[in-house]
């Protein structure tokens, strides 16, 4: 059974939280030695219509709701309380939405949030780059 907030909407599992919490924080990224990619496993169990519901719900978790877009204030409001990363900075905020943030408005939309997510996945982006290696190889046969 689906499990929902208070408000009705859909929450995120703990898988996902995890997920995002590895993801979002090139910060924490950084400081790990052994840093394991979560998202190719998100998406080999959930699909890719499931891995991309996940991530929207993940994006309305941290978004400000009056304003539908992740600010350095919602992240650390409500990563604080959806992911118990209290404590982190502004600066830290700002550094993490500024990773995303591809128009330069301050904030990341929904679309922004998942290409930052599947950017930050080096096992993704890596497919990706073999993908576009074995395309580029293909057309010069």
């Amino acid at each position: 059974m689906e499990k929902r907030d208070k408000t009705g909407r859909r929450r995120p599992t703990a898988f996902f939280l995890a997920c995002v919490f590895l993801l979002v924080s090139p910060l924490v990224r950084r400081s790990m030695e052994n840093f394991q990619d979560l998202l190719p496993v998100m998406g080999e169990k959930l699909g890719s219509q499931g891995l991309m519901e996940e991530l929207c719900s993940g994006f309305r978790l941290l978004m400000d709701q009056q304003r539908g877009v992740i600010t350095p204030e919602s992240l650390r409001r409500n990563a604080g309380e959806a992911l118990g990363m209290k404590g982190m900075t502004e600066e830290e905020a700002v550094e993490m939405v500024r990773e995303g943030d591809l128009d330069g408005d301050g904030a990341l939309s929904q679309m922004e949030f998942c290409v930052l997510m599947v950017r930050l996945s080096p096992e993704v982006m890596q497919r990706s780059w073999s993908l576009l290696a074995q395309g580029l190889e293909n057309l010069g046969h």
